[in-house]
Order: C-alpha cells, then structure tokens, then sequence
C-alpha cells in the first residue's frame, strides 16, 4: 500500500505535510479533495480508520462551518456529514492513509509517525519551525 494524502494545495500544513512525505523517498498519491469532493463511504471510512467524527474533523476556521451553523453544539454528526459532502473544504486536512495508518496531520510533524523512514535533515516547516536537524533526530 502506497501513502495517499487528501490535499489542499492551498493550505501551509497541507503543503508541510506533503513535502515531508515527498523528503521522505515516498510518491505519495495526492487526492486533491475540493476537486473530487468526497463520497460518504469515503469519509466515513476515513474518519472511523483515523479515531474522527464528522464534528472533531470539521474545519472550523476558513470554511463556512460558522454561516452553515455547524458549530452549534446541538448539530447532530449526520447534518455535519452531510454538510462535508456538499461543502468539501469543512473537512480539515490534510488526512494521510500509510500502511502505518490513517491521520488527520495537523500539526504536520504527525505525519511523521506515519513513514517507515523519516526524511534527512535538517528539514523545517514552512514557517521555519524545526522539524529533523542535521543527524536525522525528530524535533517534535
């Protein structure tokens, strides 16, 4: 089984993630989700292999997850659902699958445990945090 990520290229952690992923001798397969969309299967899937609920996997901040009122603690997880299904940005990302499991890489130091081998270092994230120094160590 390859690495896929379900990505935004849009988004900094989405990019972080992928660039480890990619340091680390992988070719991951990138799904860029807000053109596919999602499927329910799909999601359920991925939110049961990775511990997830439609509510700890909605993206709260830059979607419309506020205007829609999914925020309210009264929404029930199938309106979320169903809200991710139509609106695919309200799910947070980036969601790694590897042999080594299935995660939701925020922060994207995550991903880490998810490679059978970690990337050379130094490697930083894109905001310069230090992620792996020069002898290969995890920082994190």
């Amino acid at each position: 089984m390859s690495i896929v990520i379900h990505h935004n290229p849009g988004c900094g952690t989405s990019r972080n993630v992928l660039a480890i992923i990619e340091a680390s001798g992988e070719t991951p397969v990138v799904i860029e989700y807000l053109q596919t969309g999602w499927t329910r299967p799909q999601l359920l899937g991925l939110f049961a292999a990775a511990g997830l609920t439609p509510r700890n996997a909605l993206r709260t901040t830059k979607s419309p997850a506020e205007e829609l009122g999914l925020l309210d603690p009264s929404v029930s997880e199938e309106t979320i659902l169903d809200a991710m299904l139509k609106h695919p940005v309200l799910v947070n990302r980036p969601i790694v699958c590897s042999p080594r499991g299935v995660r939701l890489c925020r922060p994207s130091e995550a991903v880490l445990d998810l490679l059978d081998r970690l990337p050379p270092g130094p490697m930083a994230k894109e905001d310069g945090t230090p992620l792996i120094d020069k002898e290969g160590n995890r920082l994190d």
